[in-house]
């Protein structure tokens, strides 16, 4: 499986929500807190194209988006090529 990165922040209901999906998925991702104002949040802009929301998602070091985006892959069956080696 490759390798998912997710930045995040403590109770975001976004957060939570992402990652409820990539572990019904059965994905293994490293979750990297975030919060405003810390260096992790930095790297997550700076990796991210300039968002600043979280989460922010990388899977096999593609930007994938936030959690919209990552549903949406969802629901229009893109996701799950993405999680296969």
């Amino acid at each position: 499986m490759p390798e998912i990165e997710i930045y995040t922040q403590p109770y975001c209901p976004y957060c939570m929500r992402a990652m409820a999906l990539l572990e019904r998925k059965g994905a293994a991702f490293t979750e990297i807190s975030a919060p405003h104002g810390t260096p992790a949040r930095e790297a997550a802009i700076g990796r991210s194209g300039g968002r600043t929301t979280v989460p922010q998602i990388f899977i096999a070091g593609q930007h994938i988006g936030g959690c919209d985006d990552l549903l949406a892959l969802e629901r229009a069956g893109k996701l799950e090529p993405l999680l296969t080696p």
